[in-house]
């Protein structure tokens, strides 16, 4: 999934820490959506994942944008990730749909998943929102070879605009919602939630609005019971500055400015460490916590852990505590 005001930096990841790939095939999804097939260029086997595990790609033009695995094989020849072109587009996905053809190559990262299916769950209900979908198709997919009890609510502005409508319309399980032919009336969330299953495990991947009106229907479920996916952030990025973050296993120590995250001024210094989005929605620059206090503004750590303040993703984070001791 892109997301449109996603920071346009490059990965600070190390190039062996990267896959080659290329495009290998391109298909038609719904309108301004489309599949893209990537094949490893030196014939390995990519890692495995389980749905819910998304990629960086690592565009030829230094952008780096986090999509979705839709496709939910063991031992995957390919990966397959579904782009819709954003009319926002910062030059993410417009570059991807106007450039990126088949043959083209470019490198991504390993699969990492912040959101991953509770296989075992006795039912499971899924809220997808437009381009959201793609983590949830792959869900669905894992579920039905399964056997396992599941439920689909879909909602889309239009039919046109709604991607693996033809797949899942045979399915008795899923539901769709299109808001040009319901009165521009939007999903009833509040109402899917308050229908399903006490034991149920509730999934939810979609615009902002949709994200929210879940997570206050959802508010006295249990944390564990309940999973969201942002892609774009819940928060800007804590730059207030005014602390000093220290790294446990080397002893350097680094005053955060006003205006600079704690990441910047990391990279600034030539510390190596793994970051992509640079806004709290991805997961690649999460960092034990040693000592201190962090002001939590990602979209991925649970309240529970926020709470416990064993991790911090670094790109976005604050600090409520003079000093942050960091486990680098």
């Amino acid at each position: 999934m892109d997301t449109a005001t996603q920071a346009e930096a490059k990965s600070s990841a190390a190039p062996d820490r990267l896959i080659d790939v290329r495009v290998g095939a391109i298909r038609y999804a719904a309108r301004d959506t489309h599949l893209f097939e990537l094949i490893r260029l030196d014939g390995e086997p990519l890692p495995p994942y389980e749905p819910g595990a998304h990629i960086d790609l690592h565009l030829p033009n230094g952008l780096v944008r986090q999509y979705s695995l839709i496709t939910p094989e063991p031992d995957p020849s390919t990966y397959t990730v579904g782009i819709k072109r954003d009319p926002a587009s910062r030059g993410g996905s417009r570059y991807i749909h106007d450039e990126l053809g088949v043959g083209r190559s470019l490198k991504i990262g390993a699969p990492r998943n912040n959101f991953p299916l509770v296989e075992d769950a006795g039912h499971v209900v899924l809220l997808a929102g437009g381009i959201g979908i793609t983590p949830i198709w792959c869900m669905v997919q894992r579920l039905t070879r399964l056997g396992r009890s599941w439920q689909l609510h879909y909602a889309c502005r239009s039919r046109a605009d709604m991607a693996f409508l033809r797949a899942l319309e045979p399915m008795a399980q899923a539901r769709f919602h299109f808001d040009d032919e319901s009165g521009g009336k939007v999903l009833d969330v509040a109402a899917i939630v308050a229908a399903a299953p006490k034991d149920a495990h509730l999934y939810c991947c979609g615009p902002t609005p949709m994200l929210k009106a879940f997570e206050a229907a959802s508010a006295s479920w249990p944390r564990e019971q309940t999973h969201v996916e942002y892609f774009t952030p819940k928060q800007e990025p804590a730059k207030s500055g005014g602390f000093v973050v220290e790294l446990a296993r080397s002893g350097q120590e680094f005053v955060i400015p006003a205006g600079k995250s704690i990441l910047q001024v990391l990279l600034d210094a030539g510390v190596d460490v793994d970051y992509s989005c640079e806004l709290g929605i991805c997961g690649a620059c999460e960092q034990r916590v040693v000592s201190g206090v962090p002001e939590h503004r990602d979209a991925i750590l649970t309240e529970e852990e926020q709470a416990s303040n064993t991790k911090v993703m670094i790109c976005c984070a604050g600090c409520k505590s003079e000093r942050l001791v960091l486990d680098l």
